[in-house]
């Protein structure tokens, strides 16, 4: 069975890669577990993720933490916040489906924006929390 951190993971990265709205705001499917050294800006990235036991009786899940850093350097906050705001909105709506594992629930905890690094990269976290159970095997 797939990792949930790796399923859930893949299964956000699939929903964030079919819309054509966030695909036009990164000029294209730029969302990466770590960003090439030749990627251009903006673009997504994984950041940490957490996953912790959430049995019930007889029923294994896991809690799940994660978030996504949205990486831009245009001057102001209006691109990443644009992009960030567009993630949080489809990991609200999507309709995913982990590999081999149910999702029960999943939203948005929270958004931050920091202030450019001395790169002059500008840096917005979403911040997603969920849960999931393995799906039953026959």
């Amino acid at each position: 069975m797939t990792s949930s951190v790796l399923a859930l993971r893949t299964a956000i990265r699939d929903a964030l890669l079919a819309d054509a709205e966030l695909l036009a705001l990164l000029g294209g499917p730029k969302i990466h577990d770590e960003a090439p050294a030749s990627a251009v800006l903006p673009y997504v990235t994984f950041g940490d993720a957490e996953a912790r036991d959430d049995s019930t009786g007889d029923a294994g899940g896991h809690r799940h933490r994660l978030s996504l850093r949205v990486w831009s350097e245009q001057a102001g906050d209006s691109e990443a916040l644009t992009i960030g705001g567009r993630i949080a909105a489809l990991v609200e709506e999507a309709d995913l489906a982990p590999d081999g594992h149910r999702l029960i629930v999943i939203g948005v905890d929270g958004q931050e924006i920091g202030r450019p690094g001395k790169d002059g990269r500008r840096r917005m976290v979403v911040r997603i929390s969920a849960l999931t159970e393995p799906e039953e095997t026959a």
